[in-house]
Formats: C-alpha cells, structure tokens, sequence
C-alpha cells in the first residue's frame, strides 16, 4: 500500500441485477461488508418506547 490514500477508502461489493432489482452479491461480500447488529431490536424497542411516551405528553 504505497499510496497512503489507498486505506482511506471503500468500495462497494460487487451487485447483481439492474435497477430495481440491483442487489450486492453476495459472495463478493465478505463479514466486513455485513451488517449484523446483534442489538438492533432492543434498540428499536427502546426509541419506540420513546416515541410512545412523546406521543402521550400533551406538553411536548
């Protein structure tokens, strides 16, 4: 890696398909490319408690 600008960029997995039906492949997808967030439902459950509790506070 001679160019120091060369690790400070990304690229996308390759895609399969065409507009609508564009998609990434998955075998180009490596687990650096996924998107596993083992805490997303209880996050989710969270900010929807507080939506809710906004909702309900007529002072808000």
């Amino acid at each position: 890696m001679a160019d120091p600008l060369e690790k400070a960029t990304s690229r996308a997995p390759a895609s399969l398909g065409e507009g609508c039906l564009s998609r990434y492949d998955p075998d180009d997808m490596s687990p650096e490319d996924g998107t596993e967030f083992p805490g997303a439902a209880e996050l989710w459950e969270k900010l929807q408690d507080q939506s809710d509790d906004k909702s309900e506070d007529p002072n808000l």
